[in-house]
């Protein structure tokens, strides 16, 4: 296991990326799709403002690019500027388009250079971006062969987490944090120390990635993540400071508004939960946010609002399936907490034959368990598990699995888990915990 001193440079252990909510796009609502033209889209308009916005300097860039392009066609690096952008477009803006711009820009470069490290790292981000981590590990690994950078080996990092290469993962992130040493090396580190029980260290970690860190965006960015480990281990009170120095610095980011919203949610304070995801879900339709806010309308009494959030999700699973993604994870958790066991498994099934992360183990054992398949769905359990993650959601899951088999003793062990590592894990699953934790107690 990596013991300090993790942070420096060159050190003999590993020194967070984004988990996988953050990583992973979701899809707008899009009535027309752009087709990609072979020429630089039209000129994005330059921000204005004291004070630019990650999404400001990136329209800045991209419309500087475009312009470049427009006299230099032949310009293979900026060809993979220009696609490194729009994916990073399509993640700050949830808007599918940019995927099908990216890839156009990315094939151009590719043609102009072929061994070209830009265009290989900005191949990898989109592949990563669709969720297609085989190929984000093909070209990270090209990347890094023809050029060892940070930015290769954070796609080929991201790539390797989801496919469920621990050691590899570990490797690609400690050569990414001796390259380059910034605010999303160290998030890596921190997601790698968290996801295998090192909170301390995760902690540590996001402090130095914030310490690291200088335009406000990336100062709101770990103030999330810092929330968000608060969060993960149940304490609300550090978690909402956290959220709120954010909000501070940046007052409509959809992450800390999220934050902000499951505070309030995990409070009890349904009213201003439901406002505040329903202002989120209008900027950033994620599948997170949308799963989380019909999960709240739900808790709130309010089904039939709820159900049209679902529908809204349904709408957005086909979107991001139309422009070359794709989001089974998410869909086979969605399905088994909310009644439709057998796409849950359908989808969890056709996610663990692409990867076996312990998140996809997670969700296999939870896709058995509601089909009521518990002997089948345990070793899964037991494969989420397996990194050491005090994850409260994984606990909850093999409780419930071993609940049903019987094993009584071993099922109150790992519900009292659960709620002892996030009593608010979940707005509608965690109160099913407590309620069988207390019915266990009670009847020994």
């Amino acid at each position: 296991m990596l013991e300090p001193p993790f942070l420096e440079p060159e050190a003999t252990g590993l020194r967070r990326w984004w988990p996988v909510a953050a990583l992973l796009l979701g899809i707008a609502t899009i009535l027309s799709v752009t087709v990609y033209s072979g020429q630089p889209s039209p000129v994005v308009a330059a921000p204005s403002g004291a004070n630019p916005t990650q999404h400001d300097r990136l329209t800045a860039s991209v419309a500087s690019m475009q312009n470049r392009l427009r006299r230099l066609p032949q310009d293979a690096g900026g060809w993979a500027q220009l696609g490194s952008g729009y994916v990073e477009l399509a993640r700050i803006t949830v808007d599918p388009t940019y995927y099908l711009k990216a890839q156009g820009a990315l094939d151009k470069a590719m043609q102009l250079e072929p061994d070209n490290p830009q265009g290989m790292i900005g191949m990898g981000m989109l592949a990563n971006a669709r969720h297609d981590f085989t190929t984000a590990r093909m070209w990270g690994t090209r990347a890094v062969t023809t050029s060892p950078t940070a930015e290769g080996y954070g796609v080929l990092a991201d790539a390797l987490t989801q496919l469920g290469d621990d050691a590899g993962s570990k490797d690609a992130v400690q050569k990414m944090l001796d390259l380059k040493p910034n605010v999303t090396s160290f998030t890596r580190a921190s997601y790698y120390f968290e996801t295998h029980g090192m909170d301390i260290e995760a902690k540590a970690a996001m402090e130095r990635a914030l310490g690291a860190a200088g335009a406000p965006d990336e100062i709101a960015f770990c103030r999330y993540y810092l929330g968000e480990l608060a969060f993960n281990s149940g304490n609300l009170d550090e978690a909402d400071k956290q959220y709120t120095q954010g909000l501070a610095l940046v007052p409509y980011d959809p992450a800390l508004t999220e934050g902000a919203a499951k505070i309030a949610a995990a409070r009890g304070d349904y009213e201003k939960a439901v406002g505040a995801y329903r202002l989120l879900v209008s900027r950033a339709p994620l599948p997170q946010y949308l799963t989380e806010y019909a999960e709240v309308l739900e808790a709130s009494g309010r089904k039939d609002e709820a159900d049209k959030q679902f529908m809204i999700l349904a709408q957005q699973q086909k979107l991001m399936e139309s422009q070359g993604a794709t989001d089974d994870l998410t869909a086979a958790l969605v399905a088994a907490d909310h009644g439709s066991p057998t796409e849950a498994l359908a989808r969890a099934t056709a996610e663990w034959g692409r990867r076996q992360s312990v998140l996809v183990a997670d969700a296999m054992a939870w896709a058995l368990h509601v089909n009521g398949r518990d002997a089948e769905a345990l070793p899964y359990a037991e494969k989420a598990a397996a990194l050491g993650w005090h994850n409260a959601t994984f606990a909850y899951h093999r409780g419930m699995i071993l609940l049903a088999l019987g094993r009584t003793g071993e099922a109150e062990q790992f519900l009292a888990q659960a709620v002892d590592t996030n009593p608010h894990f979940s707005v509608s699953q965690a109160g099913i915990a407590k309620r069988k934790l207390a019915e266990l107690r009670s009847g020994r």
